[in-house]
């Protein structure tokens, strides 16, 4: 570098002026001051003065030039580290730090705009220290945030409360005011068309931002938005791929679950096909189900359990059902649909109600397994009661048919019919039965509504035999060869699927052929008549007992019982109020030879007590009572009183 000048035509040395540039250049303050002293000597004043400025211009552009290299380097780096973040709000809390640390103020804070309701929410902040400021929420249209959203562009002011251009809203100024803060800087965080919200600078004193200032954090705002919009798309499409997964689960199970139904329904379809019965039903849905199962009767009472269900517990000690499983059965009547029972295990977790038409012919109850019991899973409950019903009906119509053939059979042989013998004998095979096998025949009196149940009882209660309903009367032919045993056999059959009376007359022994067969159902038959008009219902009774006074009073009637009373009646009342026991004395007194020494020793009392009891009974019934023939009537009276007792009593 040189210099003319007319009056000193000096020239300035190079090095010394690259010298002063360098040091300018490196900041170095000493040695530029050293060259520039040098140099000064050279100078007149006014120019020395010139180049003193000019350096420090020089100084000047070049520490603004460094800074903004060192925030450029700064915003970039903020700009890839929160571009690996994913998690919203510590990417939030992450971009007011960065911000903090750009613009060094005393506070820093993002408020985020919720679209639903244009509200700005404060959702992270640095160096605050009021909860107020916080929890800050800007209502639309108010406050420096509210412009800076309608807007689009930074907005700032040295003193907030002073700057009545802004606003106010007295919750907003509360806060500020106990934040202390006087300077804010607000720009937009803006991705695409949308305003995701407002990032602030502020500080707690009066402060002009410059255009540096400003452009540095609207640049920063502008990396942050994108960033911000990256990182929630990002999460939105974690939260779609997370819910599709889980859809997809659930739609796997679903199509596992109607696979395993549809699988199901053909099992179950085949059981009914093949002529199956509820317990292959039962063991087919629990196996499907994993699940203990047991389906019950139209009495409510078990006829088949899945193996495994004896955990679950439906019935009371008693026998009965348990409320809450009554209750859930009954819904399901009305419903046609499974019915979650109240209660949690050991109780079945549904029941569902098998219908036909109005009819109720049982239930299916499920009890609690590993796996949850979803709709389509109930659907397959609802078809397995759909598929019982059926099978019932079958078996219900199936059933019908046998009854009425055997019903047919048993009424031909009891006709006695000798010259159809050997056609009786074939169709006695066909059912499974030998004809000439046939030893005992008894009657079986129950009421109407129960007889198909005490016949199926019976039928399985004795094989080899045949029952039938004839006259209103169940006649069973037994192969046992007394007749007694096999009346007993039945009254336990039926009274073992029913709780009614159930009276059984044993016929006497009869020999293989119809016509045998024939009269001791007669006779039986005869029997059951007689006991009915002496109001006996249930027990096991032995027909030839009664055949003397079947022979007396026929098929007995309202005479029979109208002669017990008119014979006897005033002692069984005496009886029946005084509790004494003049009957029985009467009955022994009959059966020991009208002897009263053989009385005593028969009821095992002093002959004066056997003396006392008659003089009462001379009383009640009258002196003459002892002659032949009174003595004679109230001897029947007696025996027949007694045998109706100890029927009822067996």
């Amino acid at each position: 570098m040189t210099r003319n000048d007319d009056d000193q035509g000096a020239a300035l040395p190079v090095a010394r002026v690259a010298a002063l540039l360098d040091a300018a250049v490196a900041e170095d303050e000493d040695a530029a001051a050293t060259a520039y002293e040098e140099l000064k000597a050279r100078l007149p004043p006014e120019e020395a003065a010139d180049l003193a400025n000019r350096v420090r211009n020089l100084r000047s552009v070049l520490t603004r030039w460094r800074r903004r290299g060192q925030e450029l380097s700064a915003l970039f780096s903020s700009a890839r580290e929160l571009a690996e973040l994913r998690d919203t709000d510590a990417l939030l809390h992450r971009l007011v730090e960065r911000a903090h640390d750009l613009m060094g103020t005393d506070v820093t804070y993002l408020s985020e705009l919720h679209e639903d309701s244009d509200e700005l929410r404060v959702r992270s902040t640095l160096g605050t220290v009021a909860e107020s400021f916080r929890a800050l929420r800007v209502p639309p249209g108010m406050g420096l945030a509210s412009k800076v959203v309608r807007t689009r562009s930074a907005q700032w002011t040295s003193v907030y409360q002073a700057n009545r251009s802004i606003p106010h809203e007295a919750g907003i100024d509360a806060a500020v005011a106990a934040e202390g803060l006087v300077a804010l800087l607000g720009v937009p965080l803006v991705a695409g068309d949308r305003v995701l919200g407002v990032l602030f600078a502020a500080d707690r004193s009066e402060h002009e931002f410059v255009p540096e200032e400003i452009a540095l954090l609207s640049a920063f705002a502008d990396h942050a938005a994108v960033v911000l919009q990256t990182a929630r798309l990002l999460e939105q499409a974690n939260v779609a791929a997370q819910e599709a997964e889980r859809a997809t689960c659930v739609l796997e199970g679903h199509v596992t679950a109607m696979e395993r139904a549809s699988a199901v329904h053909e099992d179950l379809t085949a059981v009914v096909l093949r002529g199956g019965s509820a317990g292959e039903v039962a063991g087919t849905l629990g196996t499907s189900l994993g699940r203990p199962v047991t389906i019950l009767d139209g009495e409510l009472t078990p006829v088949a359990r899945e193996p495994g269900s004896g955990g679950v517990h439906y019935s009371a000690p008693d026998g009965t059902l348990l409320a809450a499983v009554r209750d859930a059965v009954e819904a399901g009547r009305r419903s046609g649909r499974c019915v979650f029972v109240e209660g949690g295990a050991p109780l079945p977790e549904v029941a569902v109600a098998v219908v036909a038409a109005e009819t109720l012919l049982g239930a299916v109850l499920v009890g609690y397994g590993d796996l949850e019991l979803r709709e389509v899973d109930q659907r397959t409950i609802e078809r397995a009661a759909q598929i019982i019903a059926l099978v019932a009906v079958k078996q219900e119509a199936v059933a019908a048919a046998e009854d009425r053939v055997r019903g047919e059979l048993v009424s031909d042989i009891l006709r006695g019919d000798a010259s159809r013998r050997r056609e009786l004998l074939l169709r006695a095979r066909a059912r499974e039965v030998r004809l000439e096998e046939l030893r005992s025949v008894v009657a079986v009196s129950v009421a109407a509504e129960r007889r198909r149940s005490a016949s199926e009882a019976l039928r399985r209660a004795v094989p080899g035999g045949l029952v039938g309903e004839r006259d209103g009367v169940l006649a069973l032919l037994s192969p046992c060869r007394d007749p007694m045993t096999a009346a007993q056999e039945a009254w336990h059959a039926v009274r073992g699927v029913q709780q009614e009376p159930v009276l059984a007359v044993a016929g006497p022994p009869a020999r293989s052929s119809p016509e045998a067969l024939g009269r001791c159902f007669d006779s039986a038959q005869r029997c059951v008549r007689l006991l009915k008009s002496l109001d006996t219902a249930d027990g096991t009774v032995d027909a030839q007992h009664y055949e003397p006074y079947m022979a007396m009073f026929g098929t007995g009637g309202a005479e029979l019982a109208g002669f017990i009373e008119s014979t006897l009646g005033p002692v069984l009342r005496w009886d029946e109020k005084h509790g004494t026991q003049l009957f029985e004395t009467l009955h022994a007194f009959a059966d020991s030879y009208a002897s009263p020494s053989r009385t005593a020793r028969a009821l095992h009392v002093h002959i004066n007590t056997v003396t006392q009891r008659l003089e009462r009974v001379s009383v009640l019934l009258g002196a003459e009572w002892r002659a032949p023939e009174p003595l004679f009537r109230v001897s029947v009276a007696a025996r027949l009183h007694a045998l109706s007792r100890r029927v009822t009593a067996g």
